[in-house]
């Protein structure tokens, strides 16, 4: 497929994964940019209709229209020879790149977008109702989201302290997928950084790169979290 990619790129999204990935393989692109609605925080309707899905990231490519980060980002590295971001199979660091390519989004995503769902869900209760809603939140999130979410987190400590990247000695596409959780878990205080300085030290070492420095800059907003 030789037609130009466009990365159509929702502000405080996890479409900046891709805006990321783009940037580091130095790919020849175009970036439309969305703005959320200014009361609801949701996408435009706009936006909504050129996605299959009507949420974000979303590209177009001649007369394909592709949603779902991991989909989108596996689609760019298949027309992306020489690139070091997706480990061959039989490479050392192969199954652990594998894990983390695929836990991100099938059980960090879940954990925290189900936090995030009601912490919003909270706020916009009539406030009589809030301190019942809390008491249900709370423990939800002590005994069902966090111990999870811990338990990942651990993981991650642990495979960081044997080599500096998820995919292993160098940066890989695992890296630019879970970068969204990482960010808005730590913005969110999901993340304890006496409990996982390795995690901490990741995320700075991501942030130093030229690649995420020029997608911050593009993305034109101080974080990637939404808040609300």
């Amino acid at each position: 497929m030789t037609d130009r990619i466009t990365l159509h790129h929702l502000e405080y999204s996890q479409s900046f994964r891709v805006l990321w990935m783009l940037e580091e393989l130095n790919l020849d692109y175009d970036l439309v940019v969305h703005d959320r609605d200014s009361k609801t925080m949701a996408a435009s309707v706009q936006y909504k209709a050129l996605s299959p899905l009507g949420t974000a990231p979303v590209i177009t490519q001649g007369d394909l229209v592709m949603a779902e980060s991991s989909a989108i980002m596996d689609h760019i590295l298949d027309q992306t020879p020489n690139h070091s971001l997706r480990p061959e199979p039989g490479a050392p660091h192969r199954a652990r790149y594998l894990f983390w390519w695929h836990a991100t989004q099938g059980s960090m995503m879940p954990l925290q977008l189900m936090a995030t769902v009601m912490g919003i869900s909270q706020k916009q209760l009539p406030f009589f109702l809030k301190p019942f809603v809390k008491l249900y939140v709370t423990a939800l999130t002590n005994l069902f989201i966090q111990p999870r979410l811990d338990r990942l987190l651990a993981l991650a400590e642990s495979d960081l302290g044997e080599a500096p990247w998820f995919g292993g000695d160098t940066l890989s596409a695992a890296d630019l997928l879970i970068a969204y959780n990482m960010i808005v878990g730590a913005e969110r205080d999901m993340i304890d950084p006496q409990r996982y300085p390795r995690c901490m030290e990741w995320m700075e070492r991501m942030k130093a790169l030229p690649s995420f420095a020029t997608a911050t800059a593009k993305d034109g907003r101080a974080s990637m979290a939404l808040h609300y």
